[in-house]
């Protein structure tokens, strides 16, 4: 499950980039959502029917809080701002690649105060490596 999570991070993103890159221009970014999130409950209900483990549908819901809807919420903010992101001239190859390197920076004090993760040495360098690379990838 190490690898296969990972893997299938990295396959679902590459279609996803895919797909927002090729949503047509004309095309209303929210009605594009809905029928994105429209198939993604299809799915998931598919899933959940399928899924075993003992507490049935209705069940399964009991343990949930407020996290699933900010969840929610969060990705629309982050599907709308890939798509507007396409739209105003990012290249596939460098627009996810600035938002996830930003993305990581931000989320080094986060881990640390908030989770106590450990931040050693190679972490700072890989970091400051990263920090590096955005400068080079956005230099005209």
């Amino acid at each position: 499950m190490y690898v296969f999570s990972i893997v299938l991070i990295v396959l679902s993103n590459v279609f996803y980039h895919i797909c927002q890159k090729l949503i047509p221009e004309k095309a209303n970014p929210f009605s594009a959502l809905v029928i994105t999130y429209f198939t993604s409950a299809i799915f998931s209900l598919i899933a959940l029917i399928f899924d075993k483990h003992g507490k049935g549908i209705f069940g399964s819901f009991k343990d949930l809080n407020w996290t699933s809807v900010v969840l929610g919420i969060s990705i629309v903010g982050l599907e709308f701002g890939f798509l507007m992101a396409y739209r105003a001239g990012w290249d596939i190859s460098v627009g996810s690649l600035v938002a996830n390197i930003i993305l990581a920076i931000v989320l080094i004090p986060i881990g640390i105060i908030f989770y106590k993760e450990g931040f050693g040495i190679n972490k700072i360098i890989g970091a400051a490596f990263c920090i590096i690379g955005l400068i080079l990838i956005n230099r005209k």
